[in-house]
């Protein structure tokens, strides 16, 4: 009972465990930090390292291709075995954190960090069109979840640790501490809990304390001040948005069909990097702009104007090599292509705007901004979260009104066009056809933490009314800042925090319960 009664502790408003939960929350970011700065500083050394590459081929002719598609060859071994050593290694990993707080899923946490860590440099590194920030989510989770068994904490505690890291990793990863603790409470526990925001803050806080220590504190795109759009221009944000908006639906479209189509693929094992790898050996002799994360690429569009035709091939290229990459199932992640495909869109409607004379050339650095933020709202459906993203990865924190506008428009184009949030459909995607990777959990309770949703199965009931999990105790309903007696007759309202003693495997099910009906107003 000694981890029960430290989890009830905890959610009882125990001020001395509340502090411990804020120091914990430290650790676990610099920690956190301090893993994703060698990831981000081994991606960057391979970054540099490409254009002498290439002049290094160019000079070698037919020996050195060949040589360097040996090398390649040896490299997509390297990465399936990767994938068959730690399956849950595989893609972006946000789906798979997403299923542990769901419980869903479990994870070894160490051999998932290693397979992360090394797989993602491996792929990323060698032009692969994949993320680091994804892969900075989940190895922020498994440090959360590795420091929260050694210091044997109760699985309550573990769950916000692991929380807390994956804003940390993503914090960490842009240089966005702000949007780590937003990512955590709008796409990870959507719920805005006290115990979480106060772990998640606290790692996301160190965390880049660590990263900006090594890399300085600039933002992770190199824009300079460009002015703020005037009201009268701000219906260009809703066409923007629409535009960004049917874009996204696209790449979400563009994802799945990717997956279905290395599901179909007749090699398995080396040939699925392999393809990619090798496409992405004529790319970088061409059109290297469109390989790895693409941030250069967002840092180019903006120092320099390029003409529609260049834009476009820009945008197809980066959209079709995604897919490629990320259907293969290497560790990467979507993330940061998915920004750049959105400042491509930004930049395309920017060409289109100043032919057509309807805003002046220096705001073509706004609609490359917004882009992102749009795109961010539309395949993800956080829009809260990519603004707030953008705004620090770019310093322009004077053009909220905007990026709002565009973000919503985005999203409610996706919405209307039937468009999932891309993390859930992966997630969906694991739990129906890779049940080897989604392992179902046996008996494991923790006390969890849900949030009542306005218009939820659970709002105006009586706590007696409710169909309770199989062997579930609900142990504490918080009310603002007070307790409720969880007894029979409560009647539970919108808003209200409930403590639940449950199996892992029956979370998913009572969430569903606690959140808003679809299509409530």
């Amino acid at each position: 009972m000694g981890k029960l009664e430290a989890a009830m502790r905890l959610i009882a408003d125990d001020r001395s465990s509340r502090r411990r939960l804020f120091a914990g929350g430290i650790l676990v970011g610099v920690a956190t930090g301090s893993v994703i700065a060698f990831f981000r500083e081994a991606l960057k050394l391979s970054e540099d390292l490409r254009p002498y590459l290439v002049a290094f081929l160019r000079e070698a002719g037919l020996p050195g291709l060949l040589g360097w598609a040996l090398l390649l060859v040896l490299a997509a071994w390297l990465l399936s075995r990767i994938v068959a050593f730690e399956p849950m290694s595989t893609g972006s990993g946000i789906p798979q954190v997403k299923g542990i707080l769901l419980g869903e899923m479990r994870m070894r946490w160490l051999r998932v960090l290693m397979a992360k860590v090394f797989g993602g440099i491996l792929a990323i590194g060698l032009g692969m069109s994949l993320g680091r920030e994804g892969p900075s989510v989940q190895i922020g989770a498994c440090v959360g979840q590795g420091i929260s068994e050694l210091r044997n904490k109760p699985r309550t505690v573990e769950r916000l640790y692991l929380t807390a890291g994956a804003g940390a990793g993503l914090a960490a990863a842009f240089n966005a501490p702000l949007a780590g603790v937003i990512f955590c409470l709008e796409e990870l526990a959507k719920s805005f809990s006290p115990l979480v925001l106060m772990a998640t803050i606290a790692a996301t806080l160190s965390a880049t304390v660590v990263t900006q220590i090594v890399f300085g504190g600039a933002p992770v795109f190199h824009f300079p001040v460009f002015p703020v759009l005037p009201l009268e221009s701000l219906w260009l944000m809703v066409l923007l948005g629409i535009l960004i908006g049917v874009l996204g639906i696209l790449f979400n479209r563009g994802l799945f069909a990717a997956l279905d189509l290395y599901g179909r693929f007749p090699f398995t094992g080396l040939a699925r990097p392999l393809v990619p790898l090798l496409v992405g050996m004529g790319l970088m002799f061409f059109v290297p702009q469109v390989l790895g994360g693409g941030n250069r690429l967002v840092d180019l569009l903006v120092e320099q104007p390029f003409l529609w035709p260049t834009l476009l091939l820009f945008l197809v290229l980066k959209y079709f090599y995604t897919m490629l990459c990320f259907g293969s199932g290497v560790p990467g992640g979507i993330f940061l292509p998915m920004l750049v495909l959105g400042a491509i869109g930004g930049a395309l409607f920017a060409a289109f705007v100043g032919a057509f004379h309807l805003a002046p050339p220096e705001y073509a650095a706004n609609f490359i901004v917004f882009g992102m933020a749009g795109y961010f709202a539309a395949v993800v459906r956080s829009p809260v979260t990519g603004s707030i993203l953008v705004m620090e990865m770019t310093g322009s924190f004077q053009h909220l009104l905007a990026l709002i506008f565009v973000s919503l428009a985005a999203y409610l184009t996706a919405d209307f066009l039937k468009g999932e949030p891309v993390y859930d459909a992966l997630l969906l995607r694991s739990l129906r056809r890779e049940r080897q990777i989604a392992q179902r959990l046996s008996r494991h309770r923790a006390v969890a933490e849900f949030v009542v949703g306005v218009g939820s199965a659970l709002d105006g009931a009586l706590v007696r009314e409710i169909p309770w999990p199989k062997d579930s105790l609900l142990v504490n309903v918080r009310r603002g800042e007070s307790e409720m007696v969880p007894r029979g007759d409560l009647r539970l309202s919108a808003g209200d925090f409930l403590y639940v003693l449950i199996e892992d495997r029956d979370i998913a099910a009572l969430q569903a319960a606690a959140e808003p009906e679809k299509g409530d107003t």
